[in-house]
């Protein structure tokens, strides 16, 4: 059996080693040609994004009705859809470039200030959802809500905001 302070362990290495990572992969300059069925992750992203965010609310719904075993379900859907995300969204920076916005004036800074804010937000919602993994697990309740206070609006907005940075984007994707 592992113990408490493996799995702290354990969640402090993915809370570094995640965000590091997708930074590191996306920065290749040279590309791996995985195929053209790459081009539609954007897509698949998207949709786990819109997805997420549903099940977040579902879950926050289950919670307040007290419907436990219901919020536990939804919750570690909304993780494994985070997990999936996080494999097509590495799959399609490793084997695509980077795609530019092409709008100009105000909608440019609109489009800039949501998705430097989703980015900015989506590496530190790692760590406060793998910290509330961690505490739900362990049944610490207290510890579980005092991250949750944090974690659940920072993860429902990056998760919506993917979507609608993948709407002002999609007509520039090649």
């Amino acid at each position: 059996m592992i113990s408490k302070n493996s799995n702290k362990l354990i969640v402090n290495i993915f809370s570094v080693a995640i965000p590091l990572a997708v930074a590191l992969l996306i920065g290749i300059r040279t590309k791996i040609d995985l195929g053209v069925w790459t081009k539609a992750l954007p897509h698949i992203i998207a949709a786990l994004n819109a997805t997420t965010a549903i099940v977040l609310l579902a879950g926050l719904y289950f919670i307040k009705q007290n419907k436990i075993n219901l919020h536990r379900k939804a919750m570690l859907t909304a993780v494994s859809l985070g997990a999936i995300f996080l494999i097509c969204y590495v799959t399609y920076h490793i084997s695509n470039p980077s795609t530019s916005f092409g709008g100009d004036g105000f909608i440019k800074i609109i489009y800039r200030t949501l998705l430097i804010s989703h980015i900015v937000l989506s590496i530190g919602v790692v760590r406060l959802v793998l910290l509330a993994l961690y505490h739900a697990i362990e049944n610490d309740i207290a510890n579980h809500k005092k991250i949750v206070k944090w974690a659940y609006p920072i993860w429902l907005y990056v998760s919506v905001t993917g979507v609608i940075v993948y709407i002002m984007i999609s007509p520039y994707y090649l």
